[in-house]
């Protein structure tokens, strides 16, 4: 060991938790040890780093953080590491205990719902303290699931009457007029996200019991033209498809004791040619209006499969390259 190179022993009791933080197959060290730039080893119920100074301040505080997170996880995923890595790296590790101890709800399995990133914590926030919230930024970060969560536990809490769940069919004219059935049963293709994460956090019996009492309505955003929705609480999911004339429809429909949540990603539009999507209208237009805020979600709050991030890292760089 050279001179510049120093040890630092973190005791640890629990034989499990140094378990986590290795991972299978010492998955978890490789990463710790590659990114930070230190060796770690396996003491005597300890864990022991290696290397320069800075980066083994780095790499104690890295420890700490995930010791934490397990205490109150009982496991360690490799996304919650991975954040705890970057959020290590910025600085804001401080913040990570916030995260913790934020449970929107339990879904029907058990699971706890809640945030994973500063981000979705900022999102979460903004839905407490306004009444309409746009939630925006690419696939992956959450923005309709954690709404549908804040959603549901509003109406277990008998703060809202109901929950209305819409999206625009963007495929509205020719190709849907060849499908059979009503209205309803030709977007039901576009909503299934939303079926699917309500059956997720309701459990079965409770969505189909909710359905069925039209205390949970799923419908395409057509069928919100004309109505007041009072004692509701909206979601408006995939927005970026909407029109400049559906956006303000929908958003002249919020009642009294109402909250809407609109969520979408300005990069994947998909409306035909010449048309403008409401919601990059419409980020302009309210930013500054009292009771509405702007949550802006990016990359580093994807918390799906970790080359989900990648693949939206490849795309920036090939859609904004000097050409």
């Amino acid at each position: 060991m050279t001179d510049s190179v120093k040890e630092k022993r973190i005791p640890i009791e629990n034989n499990g938790i140094i378990r986590e933080i290795f991972g299978e197959l010492d998955e978890n060290i490789d990463l710790i040890e590659n990114t930070l730039n230190i060796k770690m080893s396996m003491g005597d119920n300890s864990l022991v780093l290696y290397g320069e100074q800075g980066d083994i301040d780095l790499g104690e505080r890295l420890i700490n953080n995930l010791i934490d997170i397990i205490n109150i996880q009982k496991k360690l995923d490799q996304q919650d590491l991975r954040y705890a890595i970057q959020s290590v790296l910025k600085g804001e590790d401080h913040r990570l205990k916030e995260l913790l101890n934020e449970v929107i709800c339990i879904s029907a399995k058990g699971k706890s719902i809640k945030p994973k990133t500063l981000g979705q914590k900022r999102y979460i926030d903004a839905i407490k303290g306004n009444d309409i919230v746009f939630g925006i930024g690419p696939a992956g970060t959450g923005k309709t699931y954690l709404a549908m969560a804040m959603a549901i536990q509003a109406f277990k809490n008998k703060q809202v009457n109901r929950i209305i769940l819409t999206r625009p069919a963007v495929e509205a004219g020719e190709s849907l007029g060849f499908l059979p059935g009503d209205l309803q049963e030709k977007v039901d293709p576009y909503l299934r996200p939303v079926y699917d994460a309500l059956f997720e956090i309701l459990g079965a019996d409770n969505y189909v019991r909710y359905m069925e009492k039209g205390l949970i309505e799923v419908a395409p955003l057509a069928y919100m033209r004309g109505r007041t929705l009072d004692s509701s609480y909206i979601i408006l999911d995939e927005a970026q498809n909407t029109t400049n004339e559906q956006m303000k429809m929908f958003l002249t429909r919020l009642g009294f004791g109402s909250k809407a949540i609109i969520t979408g990603d300005i990069t994947q539009v998909d409306l035909p040619k010449g048309k403008q999507s409401g919601l990059r209208t419409v980020a302009k237009i309210l930013d500054n209006v009292k009771g509405i805020e702007m949550v802006y979600l990016s990359k580093l709050d994807i918390v799906r499969h970790p080359l989900v991030h990648r693949i939206i890292e490849a795309y920036e760089k090939f859609e904004y390259r000097d050409i």
